[in-house]
Order: C-alpha cells, then sequence, then structure tokens
C-alpha cells in the first residue's frame, strides 16, 4: 500500500527542532509529537502545518517562521531590571525562571538573561522573539485519524497504524 500524504483529518506523528537565526538549535523534540493535521486546537504555527501538507512517512522539511507568523517581536517592555539584594538567592543565576503575576492575576514565566555588578535583569519575551525561527521537522506515521481523534484534535499514539 503506498504511503498515505498529510491531508486534513490524517493523525500525523513528528519530531523536530527549532533553530534561531544564527542556526543554533533552541529546541529539540525526539519524543513524537501527535496531532490531527488540519485540526485547530493544536497549536501548531499555521506555515509549519502547510509545510506539512502532502509529506509521507520518513520526509523531513524545513520552514523559516518570520517573527510576525511565530514568536514575535521583541518587547522591551517584558524585560526588569533589579537590584540583586532584592531578589531571592535561587533566582541569582542566568538561566533561572521566575513566575510574576500582575495586578489581574495574570502569571508569567520570566527568564534571568543577564547579571552585571549588582544588578539582576529578567526577560519574559520567548527566547526566539524578534528572530526568525527554522523549524526542521521529519513525518514518523501519518494515517485516517478516528472521529474522537478528529473531534479532540490530538492523535491517539496507542492507535495501531495499519
Amino acid at each position: 500500500m503506498p504511503s498515505q500524504k498529510i491531508c486534513r483529518n490524517k493523525a500525523v506523528q513528528f519530531t523536530y527542532t527549532i533553530s534561531d537565526d544564527a542556526g543554533n538549535v533552541v529546541e529539540q523534540v525526539d519524543l513524537p509529537v501527535n496531532y490531527v493535521h488540519g485540526a485547530s486546537s493544536m497549536g501548531l504555527i499555521e506555515r509549519v502545518e502547510r509545510a506539512m501538507e502532502g509529506c509521507v512517512v520518513g520526509q523531513s522539511i524545513e520552514v523559516e517562521i518570520p517573527p510576525a507568523e511565530g514568536f514575535g517581536e521583541y518587547d522591551p517592555d517584558l524585560t526588569f531590571t533589579d537590584d540583586l539584594e532584592n531578589v531571592p538567592p535561587q533566582f541569582r543565576k542566568i538561566g533561572a525562571e521566575v513566575e510574576m503575576a500582575n495586578e489581574e492575576g495574570e502569571t508569567k514565566t520570566f527568564v534571568v538573561a543577564k547579571i552585571e555588578g549588582d544588578k539582576l535583569t529578567v526577560d519574559g519575551n520567548h527566547p526566539l522573539a524578534g528572530k526568525t525561527a527554522t523549524f526542521k521537522v521529519k513525518v514518523l506515521e501519518v494515517r485516517d485519524a478516528t472521529a474522537d481523534e478528529i473531534h479532540n484534535g490530538i492523535s491517539n499514539p496507542s492507535v495501531a497504524i495499519h
């Protein structure tokens, strides 16, 4: 039987890496991701999903995503600098994650981006904000999605592929 192509209502399994505009790998996912192609609940970047259309098992694709279609523009208002002495010791290292809440109780994760002298800066921007991201996707499986999978937008990896 010929390989199925990715199209609407196909259950798809893939792995991926995301690189920044300098070629540095920012994220690598080796555990398979499952989704139903064309289901809006997955949260897959639209340009990546469109590029996957028509792909078959074993195929790899590479897609460049500009900031406007991916992780947004860099927002300097999402950076805050404070005196190091005002920051609890467990957060006094580059890469530490700090969850902050606004007046409405909404929370956002900030990352310690810089420590210079007695000042510490946290940044709430995504690491790829303002940058062109490159997605490298490898298709592992394609099959007809079940009615439940189509309804939920997520494929069930335990369903056998025949």
